[in-house]
């Protein structure tokens, strides 16, 4: 058997731009347009923007850790490389996979949706009846728009980095042109009586409308750490790593905040009910024309392109991380010899990605929950990993280095446990049976391929992985 191994042909290819539009485009993808509707019907309009605002702020904390350690640590694996530093080996794979469910449920979840968007684009496309799945029925050509998108995507990251980044800076700013818009019109012609009621008056109160609003939050705002992953691909001092990973963040936060507002002003809740896709029909509103609507459709379909091409780069570096380190089978850390891609990895998101649409729309929320709990677990790791390397390794060089550090990372830390709790039993916001499956099964999966690739690399490849984060350490 042979032992996974690191070549070192990554290549520094991605400008400030290319990194603004990576991580940002991964945060707006498809989801500010199918579930803005459902969270102001959930949290009330004021409701609404104070979850997005809250999380908002959770995620800009364990970002900001995340942006210290990616300047300290500006190696491919981003979390895995910090996790394994502060907690040791098995955490650190525990951090990665949970991150890896994350980033495969997004990169799932647009190959759902892109079939969605179409029937709003093409009414009555989805014929040839293959199956029903809790209620909906599964289409054969619904499936197979799902299938193509997700192909053409596996290909795109496939062929290069800077195909996949010249491809994410335009559509990124395909969508930023269709929000101000949107935001700008909605503001001059918008009713403020449409924001009754501010909060929810459902069974479980305002209280509990804001909470099912902020179990979203994770799923929407992952993609800031997609920084991180690619960070040996990245051109810039590393210093601005963590400046560019900050200001991603708190334009995600804004733009959330931003178009819920602008729904919130243009449509009330009669209308937001009535309507398939809310910030659509408040962009046919504000112009009083349905080519509004279609342009914020294809901003969806935008949405859809940035955040998959994102989290193919997101999860296949980690990927690429975890097995070059001795936890995941060899082949999965290799690197075409032309492209520079790893694209056993790429191939191993698109398989995955390129099943979910043979489950229908009911994969839509089972995605966005099951792969939140990974992603809150990731951050809670990375969370605690910060905390200790401040105490441990006070004079490590940190480029990026954050004030009030040890309160930043202890207010990150409970803050992630927090968002964790929110997918528990006992929740209004918990987990289905479905989900817990999800998840279980994947960790289960992980768990198998860990124990194996253990038992034949051992952990020699995981210390040397440490040992060179500290000799390619960056100087402050």
């Amino acid at each position: 058997m042979s032992e996974p191994s690191r070549p070192q042909e990554f290549v520094r290819v991605l400008a400030r731009a290319d990194v603004l539009a990576l991580a940002f485009g991964a945060m707006i993808g498809w989801g500010w347009i199918v579930l803005t509707g459902s969270a102001i019907l959930d949290g009330g309009s004021l409701g609404a923007m104070l979850a997005f605002v809250i999380g908002g702020i959770a995620v800009l904390l364990v970002g900001l850790t995340y942006a210290e350690l990616a300047s300290a640590m500006p190696q491919v694996g981003g979390e895995h490389v910090y996790s394994y530093r502060a907690l040791g080996h098995f955490a650190s794979f525990v951090c990665t996979w949970s991150i890896v469910l994350g980033y495969v449920s997004v990169a799932s979840f647009e190959a759902v949706a892109l079939p969605t968007v179409f029937e709003h684009l093409f009414p009555g496309y989805s014929v040839g009846h293959l199956w029903t799945i809790a209620g909906w029925e599964v289409k054969a050509s619904w499936v197979a728009v799902g299938v193509v998108g997700s192909l053409i995507m596996m290909v795109v990251n496939y062929l290069g980095i800077s195909t996949a980044a010249l491809l994410q800076k335009v559509v990124t700013g395909l969508i930023l042109v269709a929000g101000v818009m949107f935001v700008t019109g909605s503001l001059f012609s918008g009713d403020f009586g449409n924001l009754q009621p501010l909060f929810s008056h459902g069974e479980s109160g305002a209280i509990g409308g804001i909470m099912s609003v902020l179990i979203l939050v994770p799923f929407l705002f992952v993609g800031f750490d997609v920084i991180p992953q690619a960070a040996e691909e990245i051109n810039l001092p590393f210093r601005d790593i963590g400046k560019v990973l900050v200001l991603s963040v708190v334009m995600a936060v804004v733009w959330y905040t931003l178009i819920v507002l602008g729904t919130s002003l243009m449509l009330d809740n009669g209308a937001i009910e009535a309507s398939t896709l809310s910030v659509p029909a408040a962009m046919e509103a504000v112009f009083d024309a349905a080519w509004a609507g279609n342009l914020m459709v294809l901003a969806g379909i935008a949405g859809i392109v940035t955040s998959w091409n994102a989290f193919y780069i997101g999860g296949s570096r980690a990927i690429y991380a975890l097995a070059h380190s001795g936890m995941l089978p060899a082949f999965l850390g290799r690197l075409h010899p032309r492209y520079k891609t790893p694209t056993n990895a790429i191939i191993l998101i698109g398989v995955l990605s390129t099943l979910a649409p043979f489950f229908g729309r009911p994969a839509l929320v089972w995605l966005v929950d099951a792969g939140g709990l990974g992603i809150v677990i990731a951050y809670l790791f990375v969370a605690l990993s910060f905390l200790i390397l401040r105490l441990r390794e006070p004079e490590m060089p940190r480029p990026y280095r954050i004030g009030a550090g040890k309160l930043v990372g202890a207010l990150a830390v409970l803050l992630s446990l927090g968002m964790a709790c929110l997918y528990l039993p006992g929740s209004p916001s918990a987990l289905t049976p479905v989900e817990w499956g999800i998840f279980g099964v994947w960790m289960i999966v992980g768990l198998a391929l860990y124990g194996w690739a253990r038992r034949h690399y051992g952990r020699e490849m995981g210390d040397r992985l440490i040992r060179q984060s500290y000799d390619s350490q960056p100087q402050a």
